[in-house]
């Protein structure tokens, strides 16, 4: 053996014991915090189940936040991209580095980043600190993006801190070689809101990538990587091992890392990455995970193992094994944030950790809009996310016969989310939604009619002529059939059939 072993083959070797890698004593940092967020939560109230906010009431208040869309809608759309952080890094400089004035929890990953994000927000509500969390893409409304204290910003501040920063936007702007883009100016929003707030804790979802990622000014004492496959390969890579190279650039030195389950060659990066950085892993299926899990009314009960031992009778209220998966992840990140761990081999109060898990939602994620027939929602717009939304949607509803509504992105691996999907649908509706971005229905016919083949495929170019019509075919067995819908496919298409379905 040599007689200095590479420090890669180490971690790979080493003794898997929950204590072996799992934390750093936070209890300093902690200390800080909790001087100061006792008031601040009294006054805040109990964390709320988050909500999708409808538009505003107030037509002044409407107007206003119609203006700041249009402002923004004028900016680099999120498909836009020039990878590099100089311009969020000029604006937090200009605004007085407000990321710094608190802790963050960073997310990326490929699928489930959202609902992980929710997960890690609900728990530090729970136990008495002040959360912002800032996630996208939103499902209805764009202040969804930008939340404090388990909700929504409301409107008027959300605008009153888009007015507040404009003034350094344009000072940006005219020092950059590009404008900031749409994504960047929302970063920049959010940062600003969570120290103004002032926020205890950040947990922080990736736009897209890591390195270059806009929410990458962050220094998060936790990087939680959720499981990584292929998407946006025109961008962050072809290979699992190659996104997550990218993904990766969010671990910062002597972090803690929440790795869920992970193709070899993305592990892989992320270990070598972790070294690098002196950083501490944590790995699903060694250090933490789901010891068990069964169907219950509304969701699932569980049994988690997490960084310091087990909770058991666990409730949550969401559909599906990768949401089980995803509330293992989001415990272990929470645990390691609070410091267990390596140094502090105990477990979180499981009162607290039930009462948190057991109020959570995750809006669009196999989300029970309507019944008779039931309309099941959900967001996945990859091939990975529709196979985990098919087994989830199998499992837990049990439908005799399933009618598919689908809208995608034009984007997107669209061959490979319908065959994900092949095996589920009866019959599928194609359609398309609002967004420029969305491929046109006969296009996604076209590809439809290759996967299902032609009698199972109607086409509805209007999402509100295709609802009904995937309503009407559930219908056709009768009342008491079983049957059901799933509207899939696209973020946007999810919460343009929210709103139609009049959940908005």
């Amino acid at each position: 053996m040599s007689e200095h072993p590479d420090p890669f083959d180490e971690i790979v070797d080493a003794d898997e014991t929950p204590s072996a890698t799992a934390g750093r004593d936070r209890d300093p940092d902690l200390a800080v915090i909790e001087a100061g967020s006792r008031t601040l939560r009294a006054q805040a109230g109990t964390p709320q189940t988050d909500a999708v906010p409808a538009r505003p009431a107030d037509p002044e208040v409407d107007r206003a936040l119609r203006k700041v869309e249009a402002d923004l809608a004028t900016r680099w759309g999120e498909t836009k991209l020039e990878p590099s952080v100089s311009r969020i890094s000029a604006l937090m400089d200009v605004l007085g580095e407000p990321q710094r004035a608190y802790p963050s929890i960073h997310i990326t990953g490929t699928n489930g980043k959202t609902s992980t994000a929710r997960m890690i927000e609900a728990l530090l509500g729970a136990f008495d600190l002040r959360t912002g969390r800032y996630t996208s893409p939103h499902v209805q409304s764009i202040t969804e993006r930008i939340s404090l204290d388990g909700a929504p910003i409301e409107a008027e501040r959300f605008i009153e801190t888009y007015n507040d920063i404009k003034p350094y936007l344009d000072m940006v702007d005219a020092a950059q070689e590009y404008r900031l883009s749409f994504f960047e100016v929302l970063t920049g929003m959010a940062y600003a809101a969570f120290a103004d707030a002032p926020v205890d804790v950040a947990v922080v979802e990736v736009g897209m990538g890591g390195s270059w990622d806009a929410t990458n000014v962050i220094d998060g004492s936790v990087a939680v990587v959720t499981p990584i496959d292929l998407d946006h390969t025109d961008r962050l890579g072809s290979t699992p091992g190659e996104i997550a190279g990218e993904k990766a650039g969010i671990i910062k030195q002597g972090a803690t890392v929440i790795l869920a389950q992970q193709p070899v060659d993305a592990a892989q990066v992320m270990l070598k990455k972790a070294v690098e950085l002196d950083a501490t892993v944590a790995r699903e299926g060694m250090e933490f995970g789901v010891v068990s899990r069964e169907i219950a009314v509304g969701g699932q009960l569980l049994t988690l193992r997490g960084l310091g031992g087990e909770y058991e009778q666990i409730f949550l209220p969401l559909y599906g094994a990768h949401q089980a998966h995803n509330a293992a992840v989001a415990l272990a990140a929470v645990e390691a944030f609070f410091g267990v761990g390596a140094e502090q081999a105990r477990v979180l109060d499981p009162e607290t950790i039930r009462k948190a898990f057991a109020a959570v939602a995750s809006p669009g994620r196999l989300e029970v809009v309507r019944r008779s027939p039931t309309v099941v929602l959900d967001a996945a717009h990859n091939p990975s996310g529709a196979r985990a939304t098919a087994d989830g949607i199998t499992e837990s509803f049990g439908f005799s016969r399933l009618i598919g509504v689908v809208g995608t992105s034009d984007d997107k691996d669209v061959r490979g989310l319908l065959e994900a999907f092949e095996p589920i649908f009866a019959e599928i509706v194609v359609t398309q939604n609002s967004s420029h971005r969305a491929m046109d229905a006969d296009e996604l016919a076209a590809i439809a009619v290759e996967v299902l083949g032609d009698e199972r495929v109607v086409v509805e170019p209007r999402l509100d002529d295709a609802l009904e019509a995937a309503i009407t075919l559930a219908e056709e067995e009768s009342e008491f059939s079983g049957a059901g819908v799933l509207v899939t496919g696209s973020v946007i298409t999810v919460g343009e059939a929210r709103l139609l379905l009049g959940r908005g």
